[in-house]
């Protein structure tokens, strides 16, 4: 079964595209301001058990149908433990260990996944300038998330010696240890594998597959009711392991904070969620996860706003870096013609399903965050 969904020239607008991303970049905020008066397992139970039941019910005024096979349910129930359980596990317990801003940022790990699985898996062309972007996105997200005297210690090994004073410009303040230059310091495995960054990029790992399983649920259940029943499935076993190993989830909670949970559970979940899916199930998966990238800039903002976080100079030269490949993967069509040196439209692009020998309706490259394809 094949569920269609026409989309409306809403869901082509600008406000329409960007608002799961700003929710997202928002809600990181408020996670991590409630965070110390809760436990990461409860909080994510929290934001997905609510979401899943308030997205069923609109799916219900809807009139949208319910999953009927087995097939549909599997699909579902793999989309739940990935994206659901796995993605939001990792995501919260990063934030006890990372801040706000710089986990968003790590998290925007998740498109370079996408656009690999995408081009081998349905076809989707992402071309030169879309590699290009990407490539650029993952210098950013590196620049962000690893330690500054890796990098050092890189250019050292070339044979490229970077100054002391320029290394205390680029570096946070914590990096520099007794005054020893940065790259001093070395390579710890350890410190690595119990850092909150890499939680975050294992989370955008999860994401990644999450966001290509939607293609394959789409086959045979609607993506709103799939999306819904995925949430109330990932958060009953994170629920469970918070009863399990957690203890004192509310007890400290005050009324802001709980206003901040509702808020991160309708806006940053269910209708983040609704519209991120709705968007991957109907539109060219590597532009919409090139989207994610916008994230880090909503959290940056607000996160130095009101939680006081800072960035090195080195993880500003990341963000920029990501912005850049916004615009390189976006608008990868029109960089392209303009090198071309010719005008024409791009031609229609035929996605074949993984999963049977029938042909889906061509997508057609047009001018919008949604279908451009290189």
């Amino acid at each position: 079964m094949q569920i269609q969904v026409k989309q409306s020239d809403f869901t082509r607008s600008p406000l329409f595209l960007i608002a799961p991303f700003f929710f997202l970049g928002t809600a990181m905020v408020v996670m991590k301001f409630i965070i110390p008066d809760t436990t990461p397992l409860f909080l994510a139970a929290f934001r997905l058990l609510p979401a899943g039941v308030l997205i069923l019910g609109v799916a219900a005024l809807m009139k949208r149908p319910q999953p009927t096979t087995w097939q549909a349910w599997l699909w579902i129930g793999l989309f739940a433990l990935i994206d659901g359980a796995i993605f939001q596990g990792f995501l919260t317990e990063g934030l006890v260990r990372t801040g706000a801003g710089i986990g968003a940022i790590l998290i925007d790990a998740q498109p370079l996944v996408v656009a690999l699985l995408s081009r081998f898996l349905f076809g989707e062309l992402i071309g030169l300038w879309g590699w290009l972007g990407l490539g650029i996105g993952l210098a950013g997200i590196c620049l962000c998330g690893l330690p500054a005297y890796w990098f050092f210690n890189l250019l050292k090994n070339l044979g490229i010696s970077v100054p002391y004073a320029v290394q205390a410009v680029l570096s946070s303040s914590d990096s520099l240890v007794n005054s020893q230059p940065v790259v001093a310091s070395g390579f710890n495995i350890q410190n690595l594998l119990n850092s909150g960054e890499l939680l975050m990029l294992l989370a955008a790992l999860a994401m990644s597959f999450g966001t290509i399983i939607i293609r394959y649920v789409k086959q045979h259940a609607d993506p709103l009711v799939a999306t819904g029943w995925h949430m109330i499935l990932g958060g009953l076993p994170l629920a469970v392991l918070s009863f399990i190993w957690e203890d004192s989830q509310i007890v400290n909670l005050h009324a802001g904070e709980w206003a901040g949970l509702g808020y991160a559970t309708v806006f940053g979940t269910a209708i983040t969620y609704g519209i991120f899916f709705y968007l991957a199930s109907t539109g060219n998966m590597t532009s919409v996860s090139a989207l994610i990238f916008l994230t880090p800039v909503f959290a940056l903002l607000f996160s130095s706003l009101l939680l006081d976080e800072t960035l090195s100079g080195l993880q500003w030269i990341g963000v920029a870096l990501t912005l850049i490949s916004v615009y390189l993967v976006n608008q990868r069509d029109e960089i392209a013609k303009k090198f071309a040196g010719d005008g024409a439209i791009a031609p229609a692009i035929t996605v074949t399903n993984p999963a049977s020998s029938e042909t889906s309706t061509p997508l057609v490259a047009e001018n919008t965050a949604l279908e451009q394809d290189a």
